[in-house]
């Protein structure tokens, strides 16, 4: 061999070959609208070769909580208000389960799967993006008797008890129970509460005017609010008119209102009114995610993740923790454009904050200067039931009816995620202006082994009682004897 061929060998021997660099792991939890814009920009910014992007929630899709309300008003297919992670988030991987414990000193996450022992993951960074759940308070008989209204199964379950207790009601004729049954009570006027209860009295009368036993006076729908005011994210004005539309639909209205109790469904009052209602939902305003209780990163008095403006988790001097970060509804973010006020919990925030979270961590994988969260309030828009609602639009544009109806499905419908949904949601709207909405109860999907169960009871043994009369049983008369 010759002398340069012998020492290029010896030299690329002694070499060590470069070892592969790492790719810094991107764990994203919660699957809702922040967690899927934040993974989906990440993904389109970096690829697979910059960043492995890891998303973790219980649920195997993300809800799109505004289309809610006409989910359960009919309006829409429930399947179509949700967008399937393994669809929306294509080459990133998904881990179903709850998240426990975060220890973000030791940079990992317990995650508890449906099924199976609860388990550790690792990571460089961490995208905090777990949403919030339905504040309640403690009222005697709120956990028994109410049903919340923050999920697709949560509007499903209401829209098919609803229809189930008026036609229940039809083929009964007990006054009181009749009324129990018709009565339908909606605890919290803010744009959760409006649209869930405005969509289904509209459903609903919409549903009795095909029964002749039943009265459109005979239904009752409550509105119970805490505050002197319903609709706080639009002007009063807005507001007032939204009063009196509901009012106008014989709506009963009670303002600066509490729910005292709801014990056996009895409902009590603050103002001593009280009633019997087989129906009481739940819409009183959301809190953080309590899973963030049980991990080491820094909460506000609310709960809340502390952020600043780069959707940096922050200690409560401004020090930013490293490789930590988040937004939506579980995270305190400053509003720059309302100085000393946080961005409010709407979807319009929290897509926005999602794609701006994706793009600032990817500048930060890349060694570039971040950019701070600003989103100036395009307005509020709220369906009040088919062909009704109202909107606000940049501060001062205030709409009513039809025509606020129709901003309300443009705006929610370009929102909404993958193009496949947008199409289905569309010709479903289309389907229910041509051929009406569909309204048979299903009320046993939420508890299908119910009648199974019934039938795999074993028969008690049959017995058959003869007649009086038969000969076989009849004693004859002692004959009498002489003497």
């Amino acid at each position: 061999m010759p002398q340069s061929a012998t020492a290029t060998a010896e030299k690329s021997a002694a070499t060590p070959k470069p070892k592969p660099r790492k790719v810094p792991r991107i764990v994203i939890l919660g699957g809702g609208t922040v967690g899927l814009y934040t993974a989906r920009r990440l993904k389109k910014r970096l690829g697979n070769r910059e960043a492995a992007i890891v998303v973790v929630d219980p649920r195997p899709y993300m809800t799109y909580a505004p289309f809610l309300p006409e989910a359960a008003a009919g309006s829409i297919d429930p399947r179509n208000v949700v967008a399937p992670h393994r669809r929306a988030l294509k080459g990133i991987d998904v881990l179903q389960g709850k998240v426990s414990e975060i220890h973000h000193a030791e940079r990992r996450v317990q995650i508890t799967p449906e099924e199976g022992e609860p388990y550790w993951i690792t990571y460089d960074h961490l995208v905090v993006g777990l949403g919030s759940v339905a504040r309640t308070l403690p009222i005697p008989g709120l956990a028994e008797e109410a049903i919340g209204f923050k999920n697709v199964e949560e509007a499903i379950a209401v829209r098919n008890h609803v229809l189930n207790r008026i036609e229940i009601a039809s083929s009964t004729w007990d006054p009181e129970l009749r009324r129990r049954m018709l009565t339908f009570v909606f605890v919290g006027g803010g744009f959760a509460g409006i649209e869930a209860l405005a969509e289904l009295e509209d459903i609903a009368r919409y549903n009795v005017s095909h029964y002749r036993q039943i009265e459109q006076d005979e239904l009752r729908f409550v509105l119970v609010e805490g505050s002197p005011r319903i609709l706080p994210e639009v002007s009063e004005e807005l507001g007032g008119y939204t009063l009196e539309q509901l009012r106008k639909r014989n709506i009963e209205i009670h303002l600066s209102t509490f729910l005292n109790s709801c014990v056996d469904g009895h409902v009590v009052l603050s103002n001593r009114v009280e009633f019997d209602a087989e129906t009481i939902v739940w819409t009183a305003g959301v809190k953080a995610n309590p899973v963030l209780q049980q991990s080491d990163l820094p909460l506000d008095q609310m709960g809340r993740l502390i952020c600043n403006a780069y959707l940096q988790v922050t200690e409560a001097d401004g020090t930013v923790v490293p490789d930590a970060y988040g937004a939506g509804d579980c995270a305190a973010v400053p509003d720059l454009y309302n100085p000393g006020k946080f961005c409010p919990p709407n979807a319009q925030h929290a897509l926005r904050e999602g794609n701006h979270l994706g793009d600032n961590l990817a500048r930060v994988l890349r060694s570039a200067e971040l950019t701070e969260y600003k989103h100036k309030n395009i307005g509020a828009v709220a369906s009040l039931g088919m062909y009704k609602g109202v909107a606000q639009m940049f501060g001062r544009i205030k709409v009513r009816g039809f025509l606020a109806w129709v901003l309300h499905r443009t705006y929610h419908v370009f929102a909404m995620p993958t193009v496949n949904r947008k199409l289905r949601i569309m010709a479903g709207w289309t389907g229910s202006v041509l051929l009406r909405r569909e309204v048979v109860p299903l009320g046993t999907l939420h508890d299908p082994r119910a009648e199974f169960r019934a039938a795999a009871v074993p028969a008690k043994p049959r017995v058959v009682q003869p007649p009086a009369d038969d000969p076989a049983i009849t004693k004859k008369p002692a004959r009498k004897t002489a003497g």
